[in-house]
């Protein structure tokens, strides 16, 4: 693969600006909606880096449809403000102009952006971070997709952890919201069925002092382990510390919501051997997006960053397929880029992709995270595991 030169993302805005100005092209708005602020804004930048990266890579190869600019507008989504969140969105929509969204994160700002602003206003959205079981289901006119897998699958992969490591019974505190509680039913589930015991499955709120009671029940209640299925930033910190304190729990499982370098900053050696699952995968996507993300001066194996990379190229290369930046005619190609047939693209082969869409040819969108959409804004994916070690968060397995 040629060696690109990877810009930051407002520097080769200005370049395929220069690039549209002279062959008459124009700008095509897409909007970043992340949760910037809110229980997981410490997992967030490097999720808007990821998407902003492949923006930058489209308007340094000057191929998107004859010459146009794509230029990301970012929107805060909050994590826990769905009327907000909302609000942003159709900022974003009626006053930028955005004609796809790359977002949101948090899967009831997602659920509520859908409803109230993407449906309305016929504007399709990819998520690379909304793992909610229920929006599988979601009532989304074909405008909704994500290119992380939903937690019906992490609640079984998490699952098939605990019960490997010998964990026969344990307790769930999760954030309580559509994706806390989505994946605790899921891993609750999948647990009682491989022949564990959970002895008490409770929600927790955000933005609380104190967990004292929270821990206290769930102590009552026992357990090998406590898994923690909440924000790194809020709520899910503030039970593992309860824990710690108390003496309650000194093994941790947790998910995709706690997975961050946040988790090492605070905990440390404390929760050595607690372990935890995200989505991610291995393979050659996964190295060659990771190195462009060192180039462009931030971490690639940070958690939903790949998902995010390739959810703004699947909206750049559907608009491509169409020759059109029109939601009503392009959202209809995300599913075609996605999938195949058609030749493999790789981080950093987008201005091959754009080449071969120009050409009317087919691609076969794999990215940084091996994407697959298989319909009904569900993506096929495999997942991290990591584990504690010595003070660091390290991937020991890939499943």
């Amino acid at each position: 693969m040629k060696k690109l030169l990877l810009a930051t993302a407002a520097t080769a805005a200005l370049s395929g600006a220069a690039f549209a100005e002279e062959h008459g092209g124009g700008e095509v708005p897409i909007g970043i909606l992340l949760s910037f602020t809110g229980p997981i804004e410490s997992l967030v930048p490097p999720i808007a880096a990821g998407a902003e990266l492949a923006i930058a890579e489209v308007n340094v190869s000057g191929n998107v449809m004859d010459g146009m600019t794509v230029t990301a507008v970012r929107g805060d989504t909050f994590c826990n403000d769905a009327a907000g969140a909302s609000t942003s969105a159709e900022r974003l929509i009626t006053s930028d102009g955005v004609v796809g969204i790359m977002g949101s994160d948090c899967s009831g700002m997602t659920t509520a952006i859908l409803s109230n602003a993407a449906i309305p206003n016929g504007v399709p959205m990819i998520s690379p971070a909304s793992t909610s079981p229920g929006l599988s289901s979601a009532e989304d006119n074909g405008l909704f997709f994500r290119t992380a897998p939903s937690d019906a699958r992490q609640g079984q992969v998490l699952a098939e952890l605990l019960t490997e490591r010998g964990i026969e019974e344990i307790a769930i505190s999760y954030t309580n919201n559509d994706y806390g509680q989505g994946f605790a039913d899921a891993l609750s589930a999948a647990f009682t069925e491989a022949g564990g015991t959970v002895t008490l499955m409770s929600a927790h709120e955000d933005d609380r002092a104190d967990y004292s009671a929270e821990v206290g029940a769930l102590a009552s209640a026992g357990g090998d382990a406590l898994v923690v299925l909440g924000y790194v930033d809020s709520g899910g910190s503030g039970v593992i510390q309860a824990a710690l304190d108390t003496g309650a729990f000194d093994l941790f499982a947790f998910g995709d919501g706690m997975v961050g370098d946040t988790l090492a900053e605070i905990f440390g050696s404390d929760i050595d051997g607690s372990f935890g699952t995200a989505p991610g995968g291995a393979g050659d996507g996964v190295g060659m997006f990771q190195s462009m993300a060192s180039e462009a001066g931030f971490d690639g194996s940070s958690v939903f960053s790949g998902e995010a990379y390739d959810a703004a190229a699947l909206l750049m290369l559907a608009m491509q397929a169409a020759g059109s930046t029109d939601p009503g005619e392009y959202t209809d190609h995300i599913m075609s880029v996605a999938n195949a047939p058609g030749e493999e693209i790789l981080p950093g082969q987008l201005d091959r992709a754009l080449e071969i869409l120009a050409e009317g040819g087919e691609v076969n969108f794999e990215g940084a995270t091996g994407v697959e959409l298989i319909g009904g804004g569900e993506a096929a994916g495999a997942y991290r595991i990591v584990e504690m070690q010595e003070g660091s968060l390290n991937d020991i397995d890939f499943r």
